[in-house]
């Protein structure tokens, strides 16, 4: 058994930040707090991204504290300027991230400390991060005849770049950014796309200023207060309306068409009476896309199973979180959850994470 005062799950922005932290506050990285994280190699997500999401693409990266990403050619994938960027900055401020180790369970242990329980043994810890984000809990929503779909369904966390759907027929599902980007990528290369989304999208107009970001952030911090799962931040938002959205919706690629009740064998299929287009007109008996994929860009969830001996959830589905606290459980910090799941709300969420563990023991005492 090992012990430290806080152990780190996830090496991601959210983990290194709350690294970094831990280590202005005096703490020593082996001895004082570890860093553990699933991934093969330093770069958090990112490292998964698909090659054609260059970092120019890549809207809002946010540097992580202390250290500066510069010169980044914008042409490169974003998986390897990340990637590289995250390994530069674990060297550069020890963090001796250890890797790949997966966590398995976080429970109560003796004397008041949490006993995390990893595929690399056990530690002993007087105080928690988690810094786990969403990627490892891709959500499938779940349709009838999903199973008999003959062609190939996949989902955000395993789209392979356009190329991949060269001749296809190709419905893409989710409102949100990654199924525009999905869409006005895989376009020019496919037989046909269609764009299925449970609510209609919202494209936001004009510059994103401090003041709207403060505003979507309070909006997604409300409701994991109440212990309801936390939404991206994206879906306050709405989409942003560039240049190469604008393209999508003049030449019909960004035509919206409302989800659909159930997957067929060669594709998907409308009820009757559904209305397969907006604009007041519905197709007569009904309505089918013949389909030969069906990407779901349907998002993620947070991967915080790990934590469920602690019965942190509330009955609404959520942990319940004030600041970076879990209410539940002091002891337990969520970064990157709910309204921190961004690259800059992580940095200050993990700040903010450390600057409360320092006052545990005051906590605990009255």
């Amino acid at each position: 058994m090992r012990e430290v005062e806080v152990v780190v799950i996830g090496a991601g922005q959210a983990g290194l930040s709350s690294a970094h932290h831990l280590r202005r506050a005096g703490l020593e990285p082996g001895r004082d707090f570890v860093v553990l994280d699933r991934s093969p190699g330093p770069g958090g997500a990112w490292q998964f991204r698909w090659p054609s999401l260059t970092y120019g693409k890549v809207h809002g990266m946010h540097a992580l504290p202390g250290m500066e990403l510069t010169d980044a050619d914008p042409a490169r994938p974003s998986a390897e300027v990340i990637s590289a960027y995250f390994d530069r900055y674990e060297r550069a401020f020890d963090l001796r991230v250890r890797r790949p180790v997966e966590v398995r369970a976080v429970r109560e242990g003796t004397g008041g400390r949490l006993l995390v329980e990893t595929s690399d043994g056990a530690w002993s810890t007087r105080a928690l991060i988690n810094a786990t984000g969403t990627w490892d809990r891709p959500f499938w929503p779940r349709y009838p005849g999903q199973e008999t779909f003959l062609g190939r369904q996949l989902h955000t966390a395993q789209y392979p770049g356009p190329e991949a759907f060269a001749g296809r027929r190709v419905v893409v599902v989710g409102g949100g950014a990654s199924g525009t980007q999905h869409l006005l990528e895989i376009a020019p290369y496919a037989a046909s796309t269609t764009w299925v989304t449970r609510r209609p999208p919202v494209f936001r107009e004009g510059p994103f200023d401090e003041e709207a970001g403060r505003a979507a952030v309070a909006l997604v911090e409300e409701r994991v207060r109440r212990g309801l799962p936390p939404r991206s931040v994206v879906s306050v938002t709405g989409l942003p309306l560039n240049d190469a959205v604008r393209r999508g919706l003049a030449d019909g690629v960004l035509d919206r068409r409302p989800m659909f009740d159930r997957v067929t064998p060669d594709g998907v299929e409308w009820d009757r009476g559904s209305p397969l287009l907006e604009r007041g007109r519905e197709p007569g008996g009904g309505g089918r896309v013949a389909a030969d994929v069906i990407l779901w860009a349907t998002g993620f969830r947070p991967a915080v199973g790990h934590l469920a001996p602690l019965r942190l959830r509330e009955p609404g589905g959520g942990i319940r979180v004030e600041g970076t606290r879990a209410v539940a459980d002091p002891r337990v910090h969520l970064v990157g959850y709910g309204p921190s799941a961004s690259t800059v709300g992580a940095n200050r969420a993990g700040r903010a994470a450390v600057r409360d563990i320092g006052r545990l023991p005051e906590r605990a005492a009255a």
